[in-house]
């Protein structure tokens, strides 16, 4: 199952006269340190209008866990102003916590009670007025697509329906605003589609969302505008397609012959003859002077070359390659991904390791 783009809503960055009351979030120079000294966030700036959905990226370490925690009230900020619906984060944490929903990593669904005693049990939690709870309890099951099993154990639930179920409970009280952290880690494509589909779906309501996923294919088809966070610092925002322009033009992959399990870089005395073929290939792709402020980068089947003028050139480089005595096994030429502005942005490839060791660290963080 395949969706295009989302229609990206008209969003700013700027703050809004009114003191932020336009924002779900408004943040300024957010600082969160550690006990022992360490600043996982530094100087964040957030501005997120009512009715976005919002993503969040960043590799493990960055910093986006203790962000989202501490948008959440989960942690609270050393530095900064914060604002969420309107409330201060740390003067007004109650307040902040009854307007939001929270849907972390790991699902926390009773499995010993059905679908609907779950979302039952969280308006009572939520202090949903008895009289609304019918209602709120069949709107959700509808909305999450469980209503053919409201009255079976979440036991007995996939992965994909215990998450949808999850979310569920954390929209009984019909929160404006909430936060999404990796909801669809460990899902097969075809329940992380179906994921989507219902976030969309309470975005289309009017709910802002703000969502922190490893996969840059999920923010690409969800979110109107992103931000990408490295060493505790907002290095780019923009929409998805903003981001894609700039990496640039447009990107040649070559796969080579021998290239697999073959490193980059001398295989020998350090010879141009000895070097491998993805390194041979890359000083060919440097030195033939066909294109236009290109970018070469080795890769694990060969290389990439990034520039304007790719698609014209790309033939040329082809027939330099062949005549070098490079085998060429394969090529195609794209526009560029989220997964290329990652990498060009923060110099990464995105872990989809788990980020333990930031967590442990924010449980230890100066309040």
């Amino acid at each position: 199952m395949s969706h295009e783009p989302r229609q990206r809503r008209g969003t700013g960055p700027e703050p809004a006269a009114d003191g932020g009351q336009a924002y779900a979030i408004a943040g300024e120079g957010i600082e969160v340190t550690y006990s022992d000294g360490t600043r996982a966030v530094r100087g964040v700036d957030l501005h997120i209008p009512r009715g976005e959905f919002f993503g969040f990226l960043g590799p493990n370490g960055a910093g986006k866990t203790t962000t989202i925690k501490t948008l959440a009230t989960l942690l609270s900020p050393t530095g900064g102003e914060v604002r969420v619906n309107g409330f201060d984060v740390s003067a007004e944490a109650r307040k902040v916590r009854e307007s939001i929903g929270y849907m972390a990593q790991e699902t926390s669904v009773d499995p010993e009670l059905t679908a609907r005693e779950n979302i039952r049990f969280s308006c009572e939690a939520y202090g949903v007025p008895r009289s609304e709870r019918a209602d709120r309890i069949d709107e959700l099951l509808d909305l999450a697509d469980l209503a053919d099993v409201a009255d079976k154990e979440a036991d007995e639930f996939s992965g994909g329906m215990k998450k949808r179920l999850d979310a569920a409970t954390a929209l009984v009280h019909r929160p404006p605003l909430v936060f999404l952290d990796e909801p669809t880690t460990g899902l097969d494509p075809k329940a992380r589609n179906r994921l989507w589909d219902y976030f969309r779906r309470i975005n289309d309501q009017g709910t802002t969302v703000f969502l922190t996923t490893q996969y840059l294919e999920e923010a690409d088809q969800l979110c109107d505008r992103l931000s990408v966070i490295a060493e505790g610092e907002i290095v780019a925002t923009g929409s998805p397609d903003e981001l894609k322009r700039r990496v640039g033009g447009e990107i040649l992959d070559i796969e080579l012959a021998g290239a697999e399990g073959v490193d980059a870089g001398s295989d020998g005395d350090g010879t141009d003859a000895d070097a491998g073929p993805r390194e041979r290939a890359a000083t060919v792709a440097r030195e033939t002077d066909l294109f236009t402020n290109a970018t070469v980068e080795t890769t694990a089947e060969g290389l990439t070359v990034t520039a304007e003028d790719a698609r014209a050139h790309g033939t040329d480089l082809l027939v330099a390659l062949r005549d070098a005595g490079i085998g060429v096994t394969g090529f195609n030429i794209r526009a560029p991904t989220l997964d290329d502005v990652f990498l060009a942005i923060t110099g990464e490839q995105l872990d989809e390791a788990d980020e333990a060791d930031e967590d442990a660290a924010a449980a230890e963080v100066t309040t």
